[in-house]
């Protein structure tokens, strides 16, 4: 496995996308940092340059299709080449459909299934140059069977990233190009605040899992392990009469 010392990470101003800089930074890698708030950005990376490497920011909407190659390739010369790309930025917006909230789902799915589709096709773009990379998509635990009322938009656009990803796996399998795709439970953040549930990870130690199933370079990986790879199997398997009473 190739030492990844040059990362980009989108949606790194608040939550995960932060907390994953923190660790990366921690480990003395280079990070190319991404989101709308360049403010926040700006103060994260300040507080994180004493330990990291090269710390780079730029302002971007991931659902600006055409400026994200753009912003890619500049981080990309910033850093000097890029070994892994994060791409994580995500909206939780949603109501039931049919509730005359349309433009909320179709938010969540333009930021969570299209602007990922811009992000993996600028990352492989530059892969593809290098001939090497890790490409890394956040998804959810949500993409493994559909969720109803208003999480069902978000659980199709992350179910979208996870297909994606499986087929990239199989394109570039024995390759310098490896794909992992993280399927995060719930953990304590911004989205998932306020939801009461005994499954619920303190940020910390969610963070911690997922940096480490990336750097491991696993094909997939519901983090944190416990118990989310069981409750992915049942999933999986149960029928629906009882998974619907999980979800």
């Amino acid at each position: 496995m190739t030492h990844r010392d040059k990362i980009l990470i989108t949606g790194a101003s608040s939550g995960l996308g932060e907390g994953m800089a923190r660790e990366f930074a921690g480990m003395g890698r280079s990070l190319a940092l991404a989101a709308r708030r360049l403010d926040r950005l700006d103060a994260l990376a300040a507080e994180l340059r004493p330990h990291a490497g090269t710390v780079a920011t730029a302002a971007l909407d991931v659902t600006d299709v055409d400026t994200v190659p753009v912003v890619f390739g500049a981080l990309r010369d910033e850093l000097g080449g890029l070994d892994r790309v994060i791409v994580n930025a995500g909206l939780g917006k949603g109501a039931p459909l049919g509730t005359g909230k349309m433009h909320a789902n179709i938010e969540t799915v333009q930021t969570n299934l299209i602007g990922a589709l811009a992000q993996i096709e600028a990352a492989l773009e530059i892969f593809r140059t290098q001939d090497h990379g890790h490409l890394v998509l956040i998804s959810s635990m949500s993409a493994v069977r559909g969720l109803p009322k208003a999480q069902t938009a978000y659980s199709a656009s992350k179910a979208g990233l996870t297909a994606i990803g499986q087929g990239l796996q199989a394109e570039f399998a024995h390759s310098p190009i490896t794909v992992s795709i993280v399927l995060p439970g719930y953990i304590e953040t911004d989205i998932n605040r306020g939801l009461k549930t005994a499954l619920m990870t303190d940020t910390d130690t969610g963070v911690r899992a997922m940096v480490a199933a990336i750097e491991a370079e696993k094909a997939s990986a519901p983090v944190p392990a416990w118990p989310w790879v069981p409750i992915a199997a049942a999933l999986r398997l149960l029928p629906a009469s009882i998974t619907r009473r999980l979800i």
